[in-house]
């Protein structure tokens, strides 16, 4: 009998120390998460302000283009202006 409970005795005890174990591996991987799991938040606040700087960018970028061609346009009529006078002066 003394034998049965001494086996009981050490099974628990040995069940007792894997369960600790396991608790600290369970505490271990939890901290890993948690870690992992604000990297991943910080990740998605740097993807959304890279998204709106490109966004800016491209609106920017729009912006610059609908001027040029404004000015583009500016620049094709002093051109016009410029030779038409030079036209007229020659014909004078």
């Amino acid at each position: 009998m003394e034998s049965i409970v001494q086996q009981i005795g050490e099974a628990v005890l040995a069940t007792t120390e894997t369960v600790d174990r396991l608790a600290d591996r369970i505490d271990a991987l939890t901290t890993q998460v948690q870690q992992q799991s604000h990297q991943v938040q910080q990740q998605g606040y740097q993807i959304f302000a890279l998204s709106d700087a490109v966004q800016t960018l491209a609106e920017t970028q729009n912006a610059s283009h609908k001027r040029l061609a404004q000015l583009t346009d500016t620049l094709r009529q002093l051109v016009a202006c410029i030779e038409e006078s030079d036209s007229s002066e020659v014909h004078n």
